[in-house]
């Protein structure tokens, strides 16, 4: 016959702890309330997305008016719910994603990795559309839209460095439909995809990015620094991880604030309850 004495002790102790009216043990399983409930919904968008951080928070004006500030982005697999597509390639097929050809991919510049402790240094992922994949060896390209973002050009064509200004700025007369490839004085020589920010005037790739989270120019994504492509998003909510050390805050004075409350209401019936009785008694 199986000994299920060991067993009765573990159970007594979770029903100690469940059921404690110690101020400390009530807080901590509040805490991991909220761990658990957490744990169980990164798991299951882990288990949708297929990659992670399975969502992100738009946190500046690059990709606007197509993703805002505070937008909550769900993020999957670079080849989930259908093959990764390029601007050239959307073009091509006819293929569009948050106004525009083409997807919208987060990677993580030169193959850097953000870490999950504040003031540890690591570089943000970035959120911008793939123009195009470019093959080793190949002149390196910029992708400039004139009009900055206050119009999407239908189609970009390319352009020899005489038709710039000195300064690589100023385009003569641009026509709004249209933005301009410009081969730059450097080889990719790895391979990977150009990427822009709809609401930037040139692409990330030879913007001239030096100082970006000392990283260096930001090069051709490789496939394998893409973390997935962007399927939708959520306007507003994104402001909660935006602002989380406020929000955390506010969650454990709530669940402080519910803890007193629960026990002053079973003070309260156990008064009214020894009222009660008096007054049997009398």
């Amino acid at each position: 016959m199986k000994d299920t004495s060991e067993d009765q002790k573990k159970a007594s102790v979770l029903e100690k702890f469940r059921k404690s009216d110690n101020k400390v043990i009530s807080l901590l399983r509040e805490f991991l309330w909220v761990i658990i409930v957490v744990g169980a919904i990164a798991v299951l968008l882990f288990a949708v997305s297929g990659t992670w951080p399975a969502v992100v928070t738009i946190e500046s004006e690059s990709m606007v008016p197509h993703m805002n500030v505070g937008d909550l982005v769900f993020v999957v697999q670079a080849d989930r719910f259908g093959a990764l597509q390029s601007w050239t390639e959307g073009k091509e097929t006819g293929y569009t994603k948050f106004g525009d050809y083409g997807d919208v991919i987060i990677y993580n510049p030169n193959g850097g990795t953000k870490t999950v402790i504040p003031f540890f240094g690591g570089a943000h992922p970035i959120i911008h559309r793939a123009m195009v994949y470019e093959e080793p060896g190949t002149t390196l390209v910029a992708y400039v839209n004139p009009s900055g973002g206050k119009h999407v050009p239908t189609s970009y064509i390319p352009i020899t460095k005489d038709n710039f200004t000195a300064q690589g700025s100023i385009i003569p007369s641009p026509d709004p439909d249209i933005g301009f490839i410009v081969p730059l004085n450097s080889t990719d020589t790895h391979g990977g995809y150009i990427t822009k920010g709809d609401n930037n005037w040139r692409s990330d790739q030879g913007s001239g990015l030096t100082h970006y989270a000392g990283l260096g120019a930001i090069e051709p994504v490789k496939p394998e620094w893409i973390v997935g492509k962007a399927l939708f998003t959520v306007p507003l909510v994104g402001y909660l991880p935006l602002n989380i050390i406020p929000v955390a805050i506010i969650i454990i004075l709530l669940i402080i604030l519910h803890e007193w409350y629960l026990r002053n209401r079973e003070k309260s019936k156990i008064s009214n309850k020894s009222g009660n009785k008096s007054k049997g008694r009398k």
